[in-house]
């Protein structure tokens, strides 16, 4: 009689047609799965040339072991390969840095802005507060320019910035000699001009979850309660 981590051990081994056509020959055959399982291991030890149903365990224990070794070997191929994107992706730590983000609610609405200004030094400032009324695009402009003013006051130059906004990071990237959106023209005017005290000329753009940080402060201004905002 076998024993049930013999049975484990069959059906660890049996391809699933094997398991299938196992089953059918226990109820045909009034037999218990185990032992239609031994039987059909049998039969293909044999043929397959092999001597024993021993013989086959072992072979279809290799390549198992094989196929595990094969899959471990790409998923340690892809982590290095994700974790060398993300190298790529991360800015340089020997120049300043900084995110922004901007939110209204509704929109228009009550305007939060946040950012994060880090520096080569260690320096990190980070930035949230209220910012009035209007819309998100007002709101992005608004924490964008609050990071600049901050960047200028703490002496930074050759600044790498990130945003999650495409409307104000094309609007800015376009250059001032293009058409600014619509509504915005002042707001651009003067990230412009900040832009040249820090030596920056382009902004990059990031998707939110890359954006944490920002949206976090944004976000946390929002819900600011008026006392809290004129402590």
């Amino acid at each position: 009689m076998q024993q049930p981590d013999e049975f484990e051990t069959l059906a660890t081994a049996a391809f699933h047609g094997e398991r299938v056509a196992a089953r059918r020959l226990a109820a045909r055959a009034h037999l218990t799965e185990a032992q239609a399982l031994h039987q059909v291991l049998t039969l293909a030890a044999s043929q397959g040339g092999l001597t024993d149903l021993a013989a086959l365990l072992a072979v279809r224990a290799q390549a198992r072991q094989l196929d595990e070794d094969r899959r471990a070997a790409r998923r340690a191929q892809q982590a290095d390969k994700l974790a060398q994107r993300k190298a790529q992706r991360a800015p340089p730590q020997d120049r300043w840095r900084g995110w922004f983000d901007g939110s209204a609610h509704p929109n228009p609405g009550r305007i939060g802005i946040g950012a994060l200004l880090c520096g080569p030094g260690g320096e990190r400032i980070e930035i949230s507060r209220r910012a009035g009324h209007g819309n998100s695009g007002e709101a992005e402009y608004l924490a964008l320019t609050a990071l600049l003013e901050a960047a200028v006051d703490a002496g930074a130059h050759d600044l790498l910035l990130y945003g999650d906004s495409q409307v104000v990071v094309n609007d800015v990237n376009a250059g001032p000699e293009a058409t600014g959106a619509s509504g915005l023209e002042e707001h651009r005017a003067r990230v412009l001009e900040l832009m040249e005290k820090v030596n920056t000329s382009r902004l990059h753009w990031v998707p939110r979850h890359r954006n944490g940080d920002a949206d976090r402060l944004s976000q946390q201004a929002i819900e600011q309660s008026p006392a809290e905002e004129e402590d």
